[in-house]
């Protein structure tokens, strides 16, 4: 039998570790060699738990036209997860969205290199607005953050 003294040494415990985690999510990152804030985002997902993979290129603008990427809607770097592409500095918050929800779409950007986004220098001046790219490539509202 546990003594009450062992009972709480162990319930203690287990609240201090946390809840049980799955399997870190593979993202492969496509970014200009030259580039750091991308290196910078890269690290922001590995801080959220990603296993991240770099990739430098000098193709980005033909890996997200590929990946269906409007032009205008075009990010710094793009990353894959899955099926789903990331387009740009996306907070993580839409990530766990996209992956939590698996909606049947492309993937989801932030268009351009907003200051105070993950990864990026400045201060965050105004909300940012995250875009599904649907599965015949037209744009819709994601998320607001």
């Amino acid at each position: 039998m546990i003594s009450r003294r062992g009972f709480l040494i162990t319930a203690s415990a287990l609240t201090l570790a946390g809840p049980a985690r799955a399997a870190p999510v593979a993202v492969t990152l496509y970014k200009n060699p030259e580039c750091d804030c991308c290196e910078g985002y890269a690290d922001y997902l590995r801080r959220h738990g990603f296993t991240v993979t770099v990739k430098p290129t000098n193709d980005l603008a033909e890996i997200s036209r590929k990946a269906g990427i409007p032009a205008e809607l075009e990010g710094c770097h793009t990353a894959f997860i899955g099926d789903y592409v990331i387009d740009g500095h996306v907070p993580v918050e839409a990530i766990e969205k996209l992956l939590a929800e698996r909606p049947a779409i492309r993937g989801i950007t932030l268009p351009g290199m907003p200051a105070g986004s993950p990864g990026m220098y400045g201060k965050k001046n105004g909300p940012f607005t995250i875009y599904a790219i649907d599965k015949d490539g037209k744009p819709r509202v994601f998320m607001t953050l």
